[in-house]
C-alpha cells in the first residue's frame, strides 16, 4: 500500500478576502456599537419625532393654517396690507399665498428680537383680510414652534453649537456601522448557507436565547441599511465640520444650488459678497439712496409669475428698496419634485431672471430630493411614516445589540458583567498591500469626516491600552 502523497500548502488554501477582512470589521462593529451607538439611538428617537413633524403641526397650528370662511380670496396686496397694520413695527419680507379654499395667506416680517433664520409671520385669512394669528416660523421650510422645537432637539439636543457634535457623530458612524454590519450579516449568511435554518432577510423563529437575538439583529439591520446609509449621507451635509468640507467639494466642481439673480442695479457678478446688490458701486463713496417698494405690486408680480409657469404653492419675497427684484419660488412641497424661481422688476414687470430647476446640476438636484426626503417633505405623510417606522426599527436593532454583548457574558459566577471584545490582532492578518491601502483610506475618510477620524483614533486608543492591561 503506497503511502499518501503530501500535500504542500497553496495560496489556493488561503482564507478567501472576506474571511480576513472579517474579524477587523468585526472589532470596528463592536466599538462603534458599544461607544457611538448611544448618540445613534438619541438620534433615532429624536429624528423620529421630528420626521412626523409636518403633520402634528398641521393638527396643532390648525387655527392659524386653516379658516372656515368661504368666498373668493382678495388680492394679495390686501392681505398684505392687513399683516401690516397688525405688525407695523416690523418691515414685511415675503408672503405665501394660500393656494387651496380653507387655508390661510401667511406675510412674513424679518424681526430683529428673533434668533438666525427666524421670522414673525402673520395670517391672513384671504376671503376678508383679516389676520386670524401670528407665530415664529423659521428657516425656508416655515416650520412652526413645535416643529422647530423638534428640529432642534433633533440637531443639537438644544444645547447650541456644542449639541451640534452629538448630531454629528452619529451621522459620522450611522454609515459605517450599518455597512459594518450587513457585511457581517451576509459573511455570516454565506457560511452558514449549507444549512436549513440559514436565513437573509427572515428570523429563524426556532431559535432561542442569544441566536434569536443575533437573527432579529442582523434581519432587522438588513432591512433598513439602504436607509441608513442614506440618512447618514444627508445628515452630514448639516454637520459643521463634514458639512463644511462637503460645501467646499460642490463649490468647488460647481454642483451648488443656482439663486436668482435679483439685482436691479446692473452691478450683480462684480463682488463675492452676497450683499453685493445692495450696496453702493463706481467712484464715488456715497451710497445711491433708495425708494421704499410699495407692497401693492405683488398683484402684478404673482400674475407674471403664474404667466411663467411658476404655479402651484410659492414664497414671494418682497425687497426692502426699490433696486432689488421681487424674488417669487415655487415651494417644497410634498410630491413636488421641481422648484422654479424667477425674480421680477415690480415696478415695470419685467422678467429679471429665471431658474428652472430642470437646468440644475444633477448633483444639486439630488441634494434637494435627499434633504426633502430626510425631512418628511419629499412624499408627504408616506416619507413620514417610512421614517419613522425606520428609526423605530433602529432602535431595535441597537438595543438588540446591547442585548447580545450582555448574553455573551461569562456563564461562571464573578465573571464580566458583558462579553468580551472580538478577539485582537486583526490587522496584523492583512497582507501589507492591503494594510497600506486600509491606512491610506481610512486618513482620507477621516479627514473628510473629522468627528469619525477622531473618534477611530480614540478607539485605537482604548484597544491599545485595553490589551495591555490584559497582558500584565
Amino acid at each position: 500500500m503506497s503511502t499518501p502523497e503530501k500535500i504542500e500548502p497553496t495560496a489556493d488554501l488561503a482564507p478567501p478576502p472576506a474571511r480576513r477582512w472579517r474579524p477587523l470589521i468585526l472589532r470596528l462593529h463592536f466599538y462603534a456599537g458599544v461607544f457611538v451607538a448611544p448618540f445613534i439611538l438619541v438620534a433615532a428617537v429624536t429624528g423620529g419625532l421630528y420626521a412626523i413633524a409636518p403633520t402634528l403641526e398641521s393638527v396643532v397650528y390648525r387655527d392659524l393654517l386653516h379658516t372656515d370662511t368661504t368666498g373668493p380670496a382678495l388680492p394679495i396686496s390686501d392681505q398684505v396690507l392687513a399683516a401690516q397694520a397688525e405688525r407695523p413695527d416690523l418691515t414685511v419680507a415675503a408672503v405665501r399665498p394660500a393656494t387651496e379654499a380653507g387655508d390661510t395667506t401667511r406675510v412674513m416680517f424679518t424681526d430683529p428680537s428673533l434668533g438666525e433664520s427666524k421670522r414673525t409671520a402673520v395670517f391672513v385669512d384671504p376671503a376678508t383680510a383679516t389676520a386670524v394669528g401670528e407665530s415664529t416660523v423659521y428657516g425656508s421650510s416655515g416650520s412652526l414652534p413645535l416643529r422647530t422645537w423638534l428640529s432642534e432637539l433633533h440637531r443639537t439636543l438644544h444645547l447650541g453649537e456644542a449639541g451640534r457634535l452629538y448630531s454629528e457623530l452619529a451621522a459620522s458612524w450611522l454609515g459605517v456601522v450599518a455597512l459594518g454590519g450587513l457585511f457581517l450579516w451576509v459573511e455570516r449568511y454565506r457560511r452558514q448557507q449549507s444549512r436549513s435554518g440559514a436565513r437573509l432577510f427572515t428570523v429563524d423563529r426556532t431559535t432561542r436565547g442569544r441566536r434569536r437575538t443575533v437573527n432579529l439583529h442582523g434581519a432587522g439591520g438588513a432591512w433598513i441599511v439602504v436607509g441608513l446609509v442614506f440618512l447618514s449621507a444627508t445628515g452630514l451635509t448639516w454637520s459643521a465640520y463634514a458639512g463644511a468640507n462637503i460645501g467646499d467639494v460642490r463649490s468647488a466642481l460647481s454642483w451648488t444650488t443656482p439663486t436668482v439673480d435679483t439685482d436691479l442695479t446692473g452691478h450683480a457678478g462684480h463682488s463675492d459678497d452676497e450683499h453685493a446688490g445692495h450696496v453702493g458701486h463706481g467712484t464715488s463713496d456715497v451710497a445711491t439712496p433708495t425708494v421704499p417698494v410699495d407692497v401693492r405690486q405683488i398683484d402684478g408680480v404673482l400674475a407674471v409669475a403664474r404667466a411663467n409657469g411658476i404655479t402651484g404653492p410659492v414664497e414671494a419675497s418682497i425687497p426692502a428698496s426699490s433696486d432689488t427684484a421681487f424674488q417669487v419660488s415655487q415651494l417644497r412641497d410634498p410630491w413636488v419634485f421641481s422648484t422654479d424661481s424667477i425674480a421680477i422688476d415690480g415696478t415695470s414687470d419685467r422678467v429679471v431672471d429665471v431658474q428652472r430647476f430642470v437646468d440644475w446640476p444633477l448633483a444639486a438636484k439630488l441634494t434637494t430630493w435627499g434633504i426633502s426626503l430626510h425631512m418628511g417633505v419629499l412624499f408627504g405623510l408616506v416619507s413620514q411614516l417610512a421614517l419613522l417606522a425606520l428609526a423605530v426599527v433602529l432602535v431595535a436593532v441597537i438595543v438588540g445589540g446591547y442585548r447580545m454583548w450582555f448574553q455573551r457574558r461569562p456563564s461562571r459566577s464573578g465573571g464580566a458583567p458583558v462579553g468580551r471584545p472580538p478577539q485582537r490582532g486583526t490587522l496584523r492578518r492583512l497582507s501589507p498591500g492591503a494594510l497600506i491601502g486600509l491606512v491610506v483610506v481610512t486618513v482620507a475618510i477621516g479627514w473628510f469626516v473629522p468627528l469619525l477620524g477622531l473618534s477611530l483614533l480614540a478607539f485605537l486608543a482604548v484597544d491599545v491600552v485595553t490589551g495591555r492591561l490584559r497582558r500584565a
